[in-house]
């Protein structure tokens, strides 16, 4: 297995979109079927299949379509907190939790109003 960190970005696109079209190929869906159903162009899943990712956006809708996302997956999980840091998050909310008044309106004392 080759170091991703060095491949240049043009081989590592180049991979990407050779990947996905074999994934495509492989469960027999055309083209024009995986564009309309993931709402990406014809002419843009051509050209991430030929290794042009111009659009993040677009690479997302098609993973998603061919239910590939997992392969962000550790880039959206949340970090658990050490139990430091959770006393420290909880203590600054506490800190900083909005004072409300504790007295009441007292209707007995209004003051008419020339409106």
């Amino acid at each position: 297995m080759e170091n991703v960190y060095t491949l240049p970005d043009s081989v590592i696109l180049q991979r990407i979109g050779s990947k996905l079209k074999d994934i495509r190929l492989r469960r027999n869906i055309t083209q024009s079927s995986l564009a309309e159903s993931s709402g990406v162009s014809l002419s843009t899943l051509k050209k991430i299949e030929g290794g042009e990712i111009g659009s993040f956006d677009s690479l997302l809708r098609l993973l998603r379509t061919l239910g590939k996302l997992d392969v962000f997956q550790q880039l959206v999980d949340e970090e658990p907190l050490s139990p430091a840091q959770y006393y420290e998050l909880v203590s600054s909310a506490q800190q900083k939790a909005r004072k409300r008044a504790a007295g009441h309106l007292d209707n007995t004392k209004k003051e008419k109003s020339e409106w």
